[in-house]
């Protein structure tokens, strides 16, 4: 009996130590497995974040790269005068997300990736608008350019017209002059005698002057003053304002007159007579008699004093 014992007991020891081998294997395979999946794990891991920092930086460049052509857009339509504030507010986005310096997921660069296919479609239509504008450009400019050449040729136009007007003004003021014909000088003495042309101081008491104003059917009808200048041989206009003698405007200067007239000018040939008493003698020579109406001399005449 105790030897039976003692066979068995070796028995079982080696039966135990057996089952303890199986044990450790079995944990070393289980270990092994362990550690092969970790790693395949840790290495997808590593891949999708390889895969990831390559789809943000594409991102990055095709954001710069929307970014910059849509600057290009801008600019040029901005130049040809058409809207850019839509241009604007996508731009501002792109580059706000651009500087976010965040690492985005697969789904956020998925999105983005379709609003940037989005925005290649909006250049091409941006480049649409620009060709259609730059034809509105190209005939706005046409346009103007005629306006001014038409503007031009209008102002040139005036101009002649203007000139051509002054020039018939001053035609028809040249022919509206009035104009004093049949001029005589005559000397009145004490008697009433009258004495022509030549005179000695002793035989006028007063200077007779009288004239026609002759026919011009152009020359409107109206009130006129109808001034006499009497000028001494020193070309001094001969005047005396207690003698009813004083000023009139004539080519913007005052001049003196010797005697005045106010008439009524109706184109009936009127003859005008003027007499003027000189109270001192006239000196000897020459003396002029100018006549004027409407600041313009309209006829002239001498007479000589020994």
């Amino acid at each position: 009996m105790m030897n039976d014992k003692a066979e068995k007991s070796p028995q079982k020891q080696e039966q135990g130590k057996n089952i303890l081998i199986i044990v450790l294997f079995i944990l070393v395979i289980i270990s092994g497995v362990k550690l092969y999946y970790d790693h395949q794990e840790k290495t997808q891991k590593t891949e999708e974040i390889l895969i990831l920092s390559e789809e943000n930086t594409e991102l990055n460049q095709r954001l710069d790269s929307i970014t910059y052509e849509l600057d290009i857009r801008i600019n040029e339509i901005k130049q040809l005068g058409g809207d850019i504030d839509s241009l604007i507010a996508i731009k501002d986005r792109l580059i706000l997300e651009r500087n976010s310096n965040r690492n985005r997921s697969m789904a956020e660069i998925a999105q983005l990736n379709r609003s940037i296919d989005g925005y290649g479609k909006l250049l091409k239509e941006k480049d649409a608008d620009i060709v259609r504008l730059k034809a509105m450009n190209e005939q706005l400019f046409s346009e103007n350019t005629e306006l001014k050449t038409t503007k031009a040729e209008i102002e040139e136009e005036v101009v002649k017209l203007s000139q051509k007007a002054q020039e018939l003004e001053e035609k028809v003021n040249v022919a509206a002059k009035l104009r004093a014909e049949n001029i005589v000088i005559a000397a009145v003495n004490s008697r009433g005698r009258e004495r022509e042309g030549e005179f000695r101081n002793r035989q006028q008491e007063k200077l007779k002057i009288s004239f026609t104003l002759a026919d011009n059917p152009v020359a409107p009808f109206g009130t006129r003053d109808i001034y006499v200048q009497i000028l001494s041989p020193n070309n001094q206009v001969i005047f005396d304002i207690a003698k009813g003698s004083g000023t009139f405007s004539m080519d913007g200067r005052e001049e003196f007159y010797t005697a005045k007239q106010d008439i009524m000018f109706n184109n009936s040939l009127q003859r005008l007579t003027y007499f003027y008493e000189k109270g001192t003698d006239y000196g000897k020579g020459k003396h002029t008699v100018r006549i004027f109406a409407d600041e313009m001399q309209i006829g002239e005449d001498t007479f000589e004093v020994k």
